[in-house]
Order: C-alpha cells, then structure tokens, then sequence
C-alpha cells in the first residue's frame, strides 16, 4: 500500500513517538509500581475511575484479540513452506549482519541487493487514487499500519515492573535502553523490505535471491518462532488484565479464582475462547483476517497511548504540586514528548479511516 521511503519515514516517525510513551510509563512505573497492567491503576489515580475502568476493559479485549491476531501471522509464515519443513533457528542479530552483508554484495553471487525495491517498482508509490493525493493516500495508510509492529510494547515493558527486584533502578534501565532497541530492530529492519504478500519475510526473500541454499527457510522459521512467542506473551497479559481488573471490581468476581498455584483458570479460559477468533481464516485468507486484526488492535494502540499521555499529564501536574523531588526517573524530554505524541496519535486515530471515504472504497 505504499512505498519504501514511506515505510522508513513511518517507522522513524512512530519510534519518536512511542519512545515518548515509553519515557511517561517509565517514569509513573518506577515511582509507583504495580503489579501486572498498571495503567488501568494510575488512570483512577492522577484522572478518573471511570478512565480507569474504561482502560482495565480495553485492555483485556485488545491483549485477548492480539493472540489470535499473532496466530494468523504465523499461518501466514507457514505459507512460506510447501510442504512444510522443520529447521534450525537462529536469532535476530544475525538477520540483521545478514542483511548488511547482502545489501553490500556479501553473498554467493555478488549482487548488490540494497535499495532493490527503491527502484522497482520505486521508492515513492501512490495509493488507491493518483498524482500527490495517491502519495499522502499512501503515506498515511503506511504510518497507520505501521503502528501495529509497536502495539503494546511499551505497557509490555511496565507490566512486570511491580515484580522485578530493585524495580527504582531497573526499570529506568531498561526504559532507557528500549529506545536503541527500537531503532536496531525497527527502523534498521525497514530498509529490509520484501516482495508483495506476508507469506516471505524480507530477510528470507533476500537469502534466496542471493542464492544461498536453506537459509530462507531458516529465517522464516525465527520469524514463525517470534510470532508464536509474541502470542504466547500477549495470552499472558490478556490473562492478567482479566485478574487484575476483576481485583478491583471492575470485572466478575469468577475470574478472581486460582488454582493452589497461583493460576488464573477462569481468566484463562476467557482468554483461550478469543483465541479461537483465529479460525477465521477457515471461510477468509489469512491475508485477510490478518488485517482485520491489525485495523483493531491498531485502534486500541492509538486509544491506549493517547490515555497514557492524557495520565502522565496529570500525574506530572500532581507531583509538580506537591513538590515531589525523589523520583527515581526523571525524562528531559517530558512533559512536552506527551503533548506532541498525544496529539500525533490523535490525529492518526482520526484519520486511520480515510479510505473509507475515497469514491469506489
């Protein structure tokens, strides 16, 4: 739907903006940490309950869906196979030297791979119409779609930060290091761009046209692999937002109830149920359904992020009136990464629909 240079231009832009959300969650979690998902806590707490209780929900629908949504990337993955095959794994950082060696002529044949999509069909393409309007039509599809590659990674992080040992160290620790893992991961990863079709990753499609034997497969195993892993998590954090909302009586008490272990089962069984959304690829494609996934879960970032900067507005108000001074983290960038990143999702959560209003769409 858009083009290489909007792709990497989107990826810059959503890293700055949620690295501002990542500064905010860090900087209430370590001050005041809580188990499991926090921000439902810190909405009733510096706004209103009824933000609260609105998050606590949201929550639990968005981490619930997004499993069925990760189990549909991965039947997609698996598209990559005919038949399907068993491989080895290898991890990330060697997808990423990989791709550097390619882009420069490292492989068996010689052949300067970098930038191969940024001249066919081109760097800049249009979308839906033609002329400039088609190119800012593909922008805007590119950075509202691009927003699901972060979804939920910075409510990730603070999840446990109620649980970890020296949680006034660590977690600004870690907050300070997500940013250079964003841009490793993501906006170095956007220069790898694929063909069209989600069944290939772009590091699997790069490995076979430079002629090495096995190694696409290889790829497509650690993504398949990442995205199983990925579910895994979310059906973690959907489990614990329904135990955590039914603690504070926003939820049914039923799933309160655990095993001697300390498990969750009603909660997870309210989870496991949404996970079965992802036979909807029975009656649809895959690339289908995978996107109607992305358009929901999508909208529940934008939602989330906008409450989590509208929160730390008011928890920054609320300590700056009290003359509190010992927080353990402190941003240089806030308040005014809120105001602006606030506003930007905003903005794309107004506009994600436009092409819904686009003659013959």
């Amino acid at each position: 739907m858009g083009s290489p240079v909007f792709l990497v231009v989107a990826y810059y832009i959503i890293t700055g903006l949620v690295f501002g959300i990542v500064t905010a969650t860090t900087e209430m979690s370590s001050y005041l940490p809580v188990p499991g998902p926090s921000m439902p806590y810190y909405a009733s707490s510096f706004f209103s309950s009824s933000l609260g209780f609105a998050l606590g929900w949201m929550y639990c629908y968005i981490f619930a869906i997004t499993v069925p949504a990760e189990i549909t990337a991965a039947s997609l993955v698996v598209q990559y196979w005919n038949p399907p095959v068993h491989v080895a794994v290898i991890s990330i950082i060697g997808l990423i030297i990989m791709a550097v060696v390619l882009v420069f002529g490292g492989g068996p044949n010689r052949e300067l791979l970098g930038f191969h999509y940024w001249k066919h069909p081109g760097p800049i393409n249009e979308y839906l119409v033609t002329g400039h309007a088609g190119r800012l039509s593909a922008f805007l599809a590119t950075i509202c779609f691009s927003v699901y590659a972060f979804g939920f990674a910075p409510e990730l992080l603070i999840i446990t930060g109620g649980e970890m040992q020296s949680h006034r160290s660590n977690l600004p620790t870690a907050g300070k290091r997500y940013f250079y893992r964003l841009v490793l991961f993501y906006i170095i990863g956007a220069f790898a761009t694929s063909g069209s079709g989600a069944g290939a990753s772009p590091w699997s499609i790069a490995a076979r046209n430079a002629g090495i034997l096995g190694l696409d497969s290889v790829i497509n195993t650690v993504i398949l692999l990442s995205a199983l892993s990925a579910g895994n998590s979310y059906f973690y954090m959907s489990t614990r937002a329904l135990y955590s909302t039914a603690l504070t009586g926003s939820a049914p008490r039923f799933l309160m109830k655990c095993t001697k272990s300390g498990v969750p089962y009603n909660a997870v069984a309210c989870s496991t149920a949404i996970c079965l959304l992802s036979y909807l690829n029975v009656s649809s494609t895959g690339a289908t359904v995978f996107n109607w996934f992305v358009n929901l879960i999508n909208t529940g970032a934008y939602q989330s992020w906008i409450c989590v900067c509208i929160v730390y507005l008011r928890f920054r108000k609320a300590t700056d009136a009290q003359g509190v001074t010992d927080l353990p983290y402190r941003s240089r960038f806030q308040p005014y990464m809120s105001y602006v990143s606030g506003g930007t999702f905003s903005l794309l959560l107004l506009v994600k629909g436009f092409k819904n209003f686009i003659n013959g769409h």
